[in-house]
């Protein structure tokens, strides 16, 4: 483990995290170009009687290719982070950009696959359809919606459950078509929101390592991902970003550095332990900050 690994985990035991956000440049951490860029963004929900604000002040970039996930805690406004760069919803605040445009242009451009907790498959739907569905609404000729529904069940392992319908599938089979499916246009960007918080926990530390399989097998691939788990957060990832609780605001951002190709075995490792305790610890002083914190 490095030096500024043991010093973060020393740090994160006598100091909170600093109240503002930390933004570090991509550019000085990696080559890659940035992808996703955040800028002191904020979202206010107002209603007939009350106002929230779900976010504040929030700045963080993730470059082209990476997996940058993001943890914190429940209601800090990582969902509606997620929307707002998916071009779901407006800021009311900062700026946002995907490769350069505005969320909803890239929307427009087809640049996003998404995919949430729940698979949300139809049900009267085989597989091999709920998998082209986003091939035939952009009117892709059967035969090429055919070949690539093939590539990417042999990709996501269900080859040989074409024909079924979702409810003859496990948890773990379902959410696998539902990663497929968001892959199916080939966008350059994949938005997952808890995609395995549903799961049973052996099957999700499974679906952890087959994600890694599948995203090494779409390269070039950014993705973005919201968990609640900590240990799922450093198997992933390239980088965590740590939120406060609500007002969501980025408190510190950890790069992991542990070797890729990522398997289970790596859980085992001092350093797996060590980026997760890091991670525990800035997550816990997290929860404390709010307006009163």
């Amino acid at each position: 483990m490095t030096d500024v690994l043991r010093h973060g985990v020393a740090q994160a035991a006598k100091e909170p995290p600093a109240r503002h956000h930390h933004h570090e440049p991509i550019s000085e951490r990696a080559p890659h170009p940035v992808a996703i860029r955040v800028t002191d963004v904020s979202k206010r929900f107002t209603g007939k009687r009350s106002a929230t604000t779900a976010l504040d002040d929030v700045s963080f970039d993730i470059g082209s290719g990476e997996f940058v996930s993001l943890i914190g805690p429940s209601g800090c406004g990582k969902s509606t982070l997620l929307r707002l760069v998916a071009g779901l919803m407006a800021p009311s605040g900062g700026e946002l950009t995907i490769n350069g445009i505005t969320p909803r242009e890239a929307r427009r451009q087809r640049q996003f696959g998404i995919v949430f907790q729940s698979p949300v498959l139809f049900d009267w739907r085989t597989v091999e359809d709920n998998i082209g569905l986003p091939l035939q609404v952009f009117r892709t000729p059967k035969a090429e919606i055919r070949s690539r529904v093939r590539e990417l069940t042999e990709t996501v392992g269900l080859s040989d459950f074409l024909g079924h319908y979702p409810w003859q599938l496990s948890g773990g089979m379902q959410q696998r078509a539902a990663i497929a499916r968001a892959l199916s246009f080939r966008p350059p960007f994949l938005l997952m929101d808890e995609p395995f918080g549903a799961l049973d926990m052996i099957t999700r530390d499974r679906m952890g390592t087959e994600l890694l399989r599948i995203w090494a097998a779409t390269p070039g691939t950014t993705v973005m991902f919201i968990t609640h788990s900590i240990s799922e957060a450093v198997l992933l990832s390239d980088r965590v970003v740590v939120m406060s609780a609500r007002p969501g605001r980025v408190v510190e951002t950890v790069n992991i550095d542990l070797p890729r190709p990522r398997t289970e075995s790596v859980r085992e490792s001092t350093e797996f332990f060590e980026y997760d305790t890091l991670l525990r610890r800035l997550l816990m002083e997290a929860e404390a900050l709010s307006d009163g914190g």
